[in-house]
């Protein structure tokens, strides 16, 4: 299995962590999967997520591959290698952060950090049958990702459980508390899902014994486009530069060669839809705890259909509005009828992190 690019044992004899190759240890190159990055010189200096991972006594257990620079969603990656999914090994792994959940759905590590700019935790962690968190933006310190500036990309965790999500979180950001919470408001999103999805997540709800409401999101389409153009506008910023060296894989090249394309008119609208998504979600987010709807739309194409679409943006629909808005946002591992991995997701007011993977962990004891 492809899932780690380089091992390592660096550390104590703690919990034992896998690392995204996009985020520093000093020492080793940072080449996010990345042919074009293959000559890169070694970081310096830890990133300061794994200043805190190596304080906290953890182990680091090795450099985890990714969808090349982190841009796409299915997580394959012929250079580095794509990892196998574990628990469905004909499925993609998804993307980008693939290495960090098939190294936790393996058994690899007890935790993985990875980026989430477009849903690239919480996509992997679905098709992998993880857990995943993208933590309020700005909340844990980016200091050594790359890259290194953007508006919308959060480091997050990998765990098998919302248990170790939580102490995962009490090592890399020190303002984490848990909290407990014995009936949140649900407020359950309107969306259009494989029905077999529909109906996994809503077992899950009615299982729990907590109430939902239904909701509506109207501004969610125009979010996912907006976050489309930012990010691909901000990539296009750090990475594109790299098109010039005539080494970064053809799906990826293809893609950052689009997002060349986005207009600073097109920046100032998505702008202008990031400041109302994010107050239409605030509104809701006072008339319940939390919001929850799928993490994906359908379920992880295969290997082979992959292949065909290697962009798969669809997969982020669900994901990436949160991303654009900045509020924290965690997946739970459900499965459908037919065994398939589900996703549920669920999102909660910017800073109440431990609220979601309370109620995160609520919903995966039934």
């Amino acid at each position: 299995m492809s899932i780690f690019v380089r091992e390592v044992s660096l550390g104590g004899d703690g919990l034992r962590v896998a690392v995204k190759d996009t985020i520093d240890i000093a020492g080793l190159p940072t080449m996010a999967g990345s042919r074009a990055l293959a000559g890169a010189a070694s970081a310096a200096d830890h990133a300061e997520v794994v200043e805190r991972v190596l304080a906290a006594g953890c182990r680091i257990v090795g450099k985890t591959t990714l969808h090349e620079l982190a841009f796409g969603v299915t997580g394959i990656n012929d250079w580095s290698g794509t990892p196998e999914n574990p628990k469905w090994p004909q499925l993609v792994p998804g993307g980008s952060s693939s290495g960090s959940a098939a190294a936790v759905a393996a058994g690899l590590a007890d935790f993985a950090l990875g980026t989430d700019t477009g849903g690239s935790v919480r996509i992997p962690a679905a098709c992998c049958g993880v857990f995943g968190l993208k933590p309020t933006f700005g909340r844990v310190s980016r200091r050594g990702v790359m890259p290194a500036h953007s508006t919308i990309d959060c480091v997050g965790p990998f765990a098998a459980s919302a248990d170790m999500l939580m102490s995962a979180m009490e090592i890399i950001d020190p303002t984490f508390v848990r909290r407990k919470i014995e009936a949140p408001r649900i407020g359950r999103v309107a969306v259009k899902a494989n029905p077999s999805i529909e109906r996994a997540i809503a077992k899950a709800l009615a299982a729990s014994g907590l109430d939902s409401l239904d909701v509506e999101l109207a501004g969610l389409e125009a979010a996912f486009a907006a976050g489309v153009a930012i990010i691909n506008a901000e990539n296009f910023i750090g990475l594109g530069h790299l098109l010039k060296t005539g080494r970064v894989g053809a799906d990826v090249a293809r893609r950052l060669a689009q997002a060349g394309t986005v207009s600073a008119e097109d920046v100032a609208a998505s702008e202008h839809v990031r400041t109302d998504f994010t107050a239409e979600i605030d509104a809701l987010l006072g008339t319940c705890d939390v919001l929850v709807l799928p993490t994906m739309p359908d379920f992880p194409p295969t290997l082979l259909e992959a292949r065909t679409d290697l962009s798969a943006v669809g997969m982020t629909t669900f994901v990436r509005p949160f991303n654009l808005s900045g509020h924290p946002a965690a997946t739970v591992p459900l499965l459908a009828e037919s065994g398939a991995p589900v996703g549920l997701q669920i999102v909660g007011p910017k800073g109440e992190d431990a609220l979601v993977l309370a109620v995160a962990d609520r919903l995966s004891r039934i």
